[in-house]
């Protein structure tokens, strides 16, 4: 079962209006001061953050002041009334495609259940019992998922938690009781939602994504990587994984035989979305679901992403801040007196690349060496923990980073 939110605790933060900081974990290199920040498509582009890159414990150690007015003080504990009230409900004992209990016999059903190709994944269909496992209604219902905002993380076609947590955001935001159990009710609404568009489509390698940069390996050690030209991709089906927001095997598994770096070959691919909605609000990030809840300026849930947040050696912050600004691709400065990494006991400047400690994105915080960033493992988001960021998979974190502005409130809840 998730923790559950305490709200007493959780929100006397907010209204003594200021937070307090804990020692620093993950930061990017050099930033530089920037007004408002809605990044659309710029590379390398560095941001104010309130980091120094090679800040002591004493520095990092300074309180974040951050005030919050009436009406986010307001905003934040609905936020939290709505979550506190998601969580009570999910069902986290049940098969996640399970028939509700309170349902009649499981009546005889001619439905599709669907294959592994072209047609079968996009005519996959409900039906009674889903049970636990890899099956292609679940990988067209992540399709599904991912398209309405409530992200499954990397697609993989299978029964988990990072789906009852998607179906569970899903049916919050479309007003069905938030089991996280994929009922009939919550298929059809995501058919509806979904319209004409397919699951799946076919997709042809081109000559441009041949042209991504690759390396060899990425090695565990920081003091290696730091020599490295860049944290690239290190094979074309990594990259193209992510491109449709798939985990790499899924993706194998759908292309049997496939060469992923011949010009000209057709790929089953997932037919996703690169967006999340306008007028984020406010970001709660729920340590104990995993799992980031975008609100509205009507204190309507919007969107939500599995995400790895913190542990207990390097515990996420408590409180309230807020979004500083945006940087693609950044460079990042390993710290030892923030953590130590290996044998690594000198500063370090790692090149930027998806494959980086922060991924391709960051997005800075109001609270010295914390952000929002991306992973080099998205099919471990929410099974793993962080260095006390937010992290999620490499393409929500810039979905989101392209639509969230400077300013917006982004509070951690337990």
């Amino acid at each position: 079962m998730f923790v559950r939110t305490m709200l007493a605790m959780s929100l006397s933060c907010i209204f003594a209006g200021t937070t307090f900081a804990a020692s620093a974990t993950e930061q990017p290199l050099n930033p530089q001061p920037v007004t408002d920040v809605a990044i659309q498509d710029p590379i390398d582009v560095a941001v104010q953050d309130p980091i120094d890159p090679l800040a002591t414990e004493a520095s990092a150690a300074q309180p974040a002041e951050v005030t919050i007015t009436a009406q986010e003080q307001r905003d934040l504990y609905e936020a939290s009334e709505t979550l506190n009230d998601l969580q009570e409900t999910e069902d986290q004992s049940a098969d996640i495609g399970a028939a509700p209990s309170a349902s009649p016999e499981p009546a005889a059903t001619t439905a599709n259940k669907g294959s592994w190709t072209l047609n079968g994944l996009n005519n996959a269909d409900w039906y009674e019992n889903i049970g636990k496992g890899q099956f292609p209604v679940y990988a067209r219902a992540h399709v599904m998922l991912n398209n309405a905002h409530a992200s499954p993380g990397a697609i993989d076609g299978t029964s988990g938690k990072n789906t009852l947590k998607a179906i569970a955001s899903f049916q919050q935001m479309n007003g069905i009781k938030p089991t996280g159990t994929l009922t009939k009710e919550t298929w059809d609404k995501l058919l509806q939602r979904q319209g004409s568009k397919p699951a799946f489509i076919e997709y042809t390698i081109t000559a441009a994504d041949l042209k991504t940069p690759l390396a060899k390996s990425i090695p565990s050690d920081y003091a290696l990587q730091a020599k490295m030209p860049g944290l690239y991709y290190t094979r074309m089906s990594e990259m193209l994984a992510e491109k449709f927001h798939m985990d790499e095997d899924f993706l194998k598994k759908l292309n049997p035989g496939a060469n992923f770096s011949k010009e000209g070959q057709k790929l089953l691919v997932a037919n996703i979305r690169n967006e999340v909605p306008e007028n984020i609000h406010l970001i709660v990030a729920h340590k104990g679901a995993k799992q980031l809840y975008l609100f509205n300026n009507k204190n309507q849930m919007i969107g939500s992403f599995p995400a790895s947040i913190g542990n207990t050696s390097t515990p996420s912050p408590t409180g309230t801040y807020k979004i500083t600004g945006v940087a693609r691709n950044p460079h990042y400065s390993y710290s030892p007196s923030n953590f130590v990494q290996g044998n690594n006991t000198k500063p370090l400047t790692l090149p930027p690349g998806p494959n980086g400690p922060v991924g391709n994105i960051w997005i800075g915080l109001s609270k010295k060496s914390f952000g929002i960033h991306g992973t080099s493992n998205p099919s471990m988001i929410s099974k793993s923990y962080s260095h006390g960021c937010i992290r999620l998979t490499n393409w929500d974190a810039n979905d989101l980073g392209r639509k969230v502005k400077s300013g917006v409130t982004v509070r951690f809840l337990e």
